[in-house]
C-alpha cells in the first residue's frame, strides 16, 4: 500500500504519527509548511532555542496562531495542535512522541539529541547530516541497540542520492558513480560569509528576504557541504571516495555519463563505484547549460550488448559508447519533502538513507594561515572547509574531523590548504560528540568496510 494511503488511514483512525522537531529555522520550517497539508501526522511539539523565532517562521509559512497554542504536550495532544518551548528534553522523553526530526544544524547538539532520542525509544530523522558526516556510522549501530530507525532526510541530497542508488542496484545495474550537483570553482574553498551571496548567486536582499543564513550557506558554497553529503552517501551506500578529494568535473546534464567513467575509459574516475560531485561552472567561470546543480544523478553500467541494445532502443541517456546510463533528478526540495522520511520510518520502517560503515571522512582543512590562539569556526566560517577523504586516510593521519571544528582554539601553526588533526587544537573532550567519534575511530575498521 502506498504511504500516502496509509497517512490517509491513519488520519481516519485517529491514529497520527506523533512527530517532535527539534529545531525551526530554514530548514525546519520547509518541512512544517507542508505538515498541515499531510494527513496522518501531528506535530505535536517543536523545541528552539527561541521559541519565539520559531512561532515567527511558523507564522512565516502560513500557520495560524491556533495551530501554535498549546500551552503543554499534552494540551497539544488532547486538541491536535502544536506546542513550541525550548526544552527538548521535555519534548524527546514525551511517551506520545513517535519520531524525532533533529533539524538544528548543529551536529555537536544534533548528537546529544539523536542519543537521548534513541535512549527515549524515538526514531530520528537526522536533518544535521554534518553530525552524520563524523559519527553517522555509531549513531545508526546506537539506534539498531536501541531497537529504533535512524536515518538521514530525504529531500537532502544524500537521501535522494542514496534512493537512486538503491534503485540502480534493485534493477541488477552496477553502479559506476553517483553523486549530486554543485557551483563550483577552486577558489571558492576560501569564500567567507563575507563573500558568500555574489559567489552563490543571491543578493543581500534575497537572503534577507528568505531569511538564509550566510554562514550555513557559505558551507554550501566552499566545498564543505558537497564533502559532508558525499561522505554520507558513501558511509550508506560503501561507494569508494576520490582519494585526492572531489574533483568537481565541469559537465552538462547530457555529459555526466561521460565524465563519470574511469580515466581508462575517458573520464574522471580512480575506479568504478565512486563517489563524485558535478560543477554547474566551466573552469573559466562560464555557466553550464541545462546543468545539475541543485540536482542528483546515479550512473550505472550496461554490462551486456543486450542491456546496452535496450538503453539505444528507449534512447537512454548514454555516454558515447551506449554502456554508461545516468538517470538523474534535477531538483531537489530540501525540507518540503521531509515527511517522505517521516512516513518511511513510521509506516514502513524503512530509512532513507543509513550508514552501514565507515568509508570516508570530512576533514577540516585551513583556509588561511593559522596561528596558535585562532579559534576554529566550523563549516561555513572564516577559517577552515571540509575535505572529502577516505576513512582509512583520515584515521591513520589523525585528521580532524569538521563537525567537531566548532569553537576550537588551534596549538600549532597550520598553513593554508593544510588539513588540520587532532594535535593541532585542543578539544573539549567531555562532549558526547568527541566521545562518540573517538568511539567510532575505535571499533570501525575502514579498513574492512
Amino acid at each position: 500500500m502506498s504511504l500516502h494511503r496509509q497517512l490517509q488511514q491513519r488520519a481516519d483512525q485517529g491514529r497520527p504519527i506523533r512527530v517532535a522537531l527539534i529545531g525551526a529555522g530554514k530548514f525546519g520550517s520547509m518541512y512544517l509548511s507542508q505538515v498541515p497539508r499531510t494527513p496522518g501526522v501531528h506535530l505535536v511539539g517543536i523545541a528552539d532555542l527561541s521559541p519565539e523565532a520559531a512561532c515567527r517562521n511558523l507564522a512565516r509559512v502560513g500557520w495560524g496562531v491556533q495551530r501554535m497554542q498549546a500551552a503543554s504536550l499534552d494540551a497539544a495532544l488532547r486538541d491536535g495542535s502544536t506546542h513550541v518551548g525550548d526544552d527538548w528534553r521535555a519534548l524527546v522523553s514525551h511517551p506520545a512522541i513517535d519520531i524525532v526530526v533533529e533539524c538544528t544544524g548543529h551536529p555537536i547538539a544534533a548528537v546529544d539529541h539523536c542519543l537521548e532520542a534513541f535512549a527515549q525509544g524515538k526514531h530520528v530523522v537526522n536533518v544535521t547530516v554534518e553530525a552524520d558526516a563524523f559519527c553517522g556510522p555509531l549513531l545508526a549501530r546506537r539506534a539498531a541497540q536501541a531497537g529504533v530507525l535512524y536515518s538521514l532526510a530525504f529531500g537532502d541530497q544524500p537521501a535522494l542520492i542514496c534512493d537512486l542508488v538503491d534503485w540502480a542496484r534493485t534493477c541488477g545495474f552496477p553502479v559506476v558513480a553517483a553523486g549530486r550537483g554543485h557551483k563550483w570553482l577552486p577558489h571558492f574553498c576560501e569564500s567567507t560569509p563575507e563573500t558568500v551571496w555574489a559567489n552563490y548567486g543571491l543578493t543581500p536582499e534575497q537572503a534577507v528576504r528568505g531569511g538564509l543564513n550566510p554562514k550555513m550557506f557559505n558551507s554550501f558554497l566552499d566545498g564543505s557541504k558537497p564533502s559532508i553529503e558525499c561522505t554520507a552517501v558513501a558511509n550508506a551506500t560503501g561507494l569508494a571516495v576520490p582519494s585526492t578529494g572531489l574533483l568537481y568535473p565541469p559537465a552538462s546534464i547530457a555529459d555526466i555519463p561521460f565524465v563519470t567513467r574511469p580515466k581508462g575509459e575517458g573520464g574522471v574516475l580512480e575506479k568504478k563505484g565512486m563517489v563524485e560531485v558535478i560543477s554547474s561552472l566551466e573552469s573559466d567561470g562560464r555557466t553550464i547549460p541545462y546543468d545539475i546543480r541543485m540536482g542528483v544523478w546515479v550512473t550505472v553500467e550496461g554490462e551486456t550488448d543486450y542491456i546496452r541494445h535496450c538503453f539505444e532502443e528507449y534512447n537512454a541517456h548514454t555516454d558515447p559508447s551506449g554502456r554508461y546510463f545516468t538517470l538523474y533528478k534535477r531538483w531537489h526540495l530540501i525540507g518540503l519533502e521531509v515527511g517522505w522520511s517521516v512516513a518511511s520510518l513510521a509506516l514502513r520502517r524503512e530509512p532513507t538513507g543509513v550508514a552501514q560503515g565507515w568509508h570516508a571522512d570530512v576533514v577540516a582543512t585551513a583556509k588561511r594561515d593559522l596561528q596558535p590562539g585562532d579559534m576554529l569556526d566550523g563549516e561555513g566560517g572564516y577559517t577552515v572547509w571540509g575535505k572529502l577523504t577516505p576513512a582509512r586516510a583520515s584515521l591513520a593521519a589523525g585528521g580532524l574531523p569538521l563537525g567537531l571544528a566548532h569553537d576550537v582554539k588551534v596549538v600549532r601553526p597550520v598553513k593554508k590548504g593544510q588539513s588540520l588533526c587532532w594535535a593541532d587544537v585542543a578539544m573539549d573532550t567531555t562532549t558526547r560528540a568527541y566521545v562518540l567519534r573517538r568511539e567510532m575511530e575505535s571499533q570501525f575498521d575502514p579498513a574492512l568496510d
